[in-house]
């Protein structure tokens, strides 16, 4: 064998890609001045297609197999250069591998709440997100469109677009679907396989393809969702005079407990309240039996009372308080109270509840 043609056999190429990322799209295999040998040969493994582009047009894509780069197995390089001497030196060209397999578990959501109209409940205000896949199946699109001459292109650098557009035909899938609420997570998968469809001719723009698209959850605000979780309570009540009286019990014990709801009359008040509903709910037998007969109202709530003096507040108290405070002189006439429902600070004396508290002192003398 000669010098010559030990050299030429140094000289040729091996072109492969192994690849040990998972988020890597497009790798440019890097040669000194981009110098390709004639006779170079080239691997394209499954799940990789290889695009050859020479004098930065594109001239070929390979799919998987083993192949030597030479005119017989090139025929659009040929047509772009017409090499006429034996096509034996080095020529200038790129190699992109590009991944064709699945890129799996990529996340969506809404970023901001989707105003719809409910046929039942009206204007509402749903969140959404989940997961899709997405491939590459057209490479030499994929390259003019999307990577150009980037060396190594990554899943994250179109992420963003791809959600953007599955965010878009979402908002306007779910305003024309007509699907309630509360019957959408029995459709989640009709609206995915939907949305799939609807997004598809967007992303064969790019050379790309949704192979799956997921919606986990679509949510309303949490102000609705608690809504309708004391709609759920009723309906599990059955009976919505025992559901008011469990619930009033509830809101006195809760006023009880609170260190600042006028001391020991909070106290006793709820303690006393709850007892007596917890009195008429044992009278009336087991949960959900009708009851012999009706109960008798609920004792009146006295109104715990806020002073305004100074430009402060305090309080609040009770009446019994409030009369203490007469005795002491430390509430007058004049003094400014408000009360839970009552319509602005009032002076003491113009409120009807407490005006027999001043009927035990004679009023101020003239003058004074």
């Amino acid at each position: 064998m000669g010098i010559f043609d030990f050299l030429t056999g140094e000289f040729i190429d091996v072109i492969h890609w192994v690849d040990d990322t998972r988020d890597t799209m497009v790798w440019r295999f890097e040669r000194e001045g981009h110098e390709i040998k004639y006779g170079a040969k080239l691997t394209v493994r499954e799940g990789q297609a290889a695009v050859f582009i020479h004098e930065g047009q594109m001239a070929d894509v390979f799919t998987p197999g083993l192949y030597m780069l030479e005119t017989n197995n090139m025929p659009i390089l040929t047509t772009l250069n017409h090499w006429d001497h034996g096509f034996k030196s080095p020529f200038k060209s790129e190699i992109y591998y590009v991944n064709t397999t699945r890129f799996n578990n990529l996340k969506w959501g809404t970023k901001n709440p989707i105003m719809c109209r409910d046929p039942e409940f009206g204007p509402v205000r749903l969140r959404a997100f989940g997961t899709y896949s997405v491939k590459v199946t057209d490479p030499a699109r994929f390259m003019t469109e999307v990577v150009g001459t980037d060396g190594e292109f990554t899943m994250d650098e179109i992420s963003f677009q791809i959600r953007n557009i599955i965010v878009q035909e979402f908002t306007r899938l779910i305003a024309s679907s007509g699907i309630p609420v509360l019957d959408m997570a029995a459709n989640t998968q009709d609206l995915g396989r939907m949305l799939a469809e609807a997004i598809s001719d967007n992303i064969a723009e790019y050379g790309l393809s949704l192979p799956e698209l997921y919606i986990e959850n679509i949510s309303l605000p949490p102000a609705v969702e608690a809504a309708l979780d004391k709609r759920t309570s009723v309906g599990i009540a059955g009976d919505l005079n025992r559901f008011t009286q469990y619930s009033a019990a509830e809101a006195m014990t809760a006023s009880a407990s609170n260190p600042n709801g006028g001391g020991g009359m909070g106290a006793g008040l709820g303690m006393g309240m709850g007892m007596a509903m917890a009195g008429q709910m044992a009278q009336q037998g087991p949960w959900g039996a009708a009851p012999a007969a009706a109960p008798p109202p609920p004792p009146p709530v006295e109104h715990i009372w806020h002073m305004a003096e100074k430009g402060k507040t305090t309080g609040p108290f009770s009446k019994a308080d409030l009369g203490r405070m007469v005795a002491d002189g430390s509430l007058s006439r004049d003094t400014f109270l408000w009360t839970a429902g009552q319509d602005g600070w009032q002076k003491a004396e113009d409120i009807q509840e407490l005006a027999q508290l001043f009927t035990v002192l004679p009023p101020p003398p003239p003058g004074a």
